[in-house]
């Protein structure tokens, strides 16, 4: 499940990608800044949804809004998070 800003630039980089297509061209495909397009893909942009809805839906993605699943992690995942480094 996709829930943060990094997953979500990771899939818009890959599908970009897939496309054969550089930052700038979905910069003028999106009408968005190609700076903004870099954030995006780097999981750092915090701006509107419209753009994010812009820079998705030129290439061909959608977001899917869905009741969120919540559940006790276990073991091996509070040791990733608690673990003695």
């Amino acid at each position: 499940m996709m829930t943060i800003r990094p997953d979500i630039g990771k899939v818009v980089k890959e599908r970009r990608k897939e496309l054969g297509l550089t930052q700038k061209q979905v910069s003028e495909l999106s009408s968005i800044n190609k700076t903004t397009i870099s954030e995006i893909e780097n999981g750092r942009f915090i701006g509107s949804f419209d753009i994010f809805d812009k820079v998705i839906g030129s290439i061909d993605l959608e977001f899917i809004v869905r009741r969120k699943v919540r559940r006790i992690p276990n073991l091996d995942e509070l040791e990733e998070l608690f673990g003695d480094d």
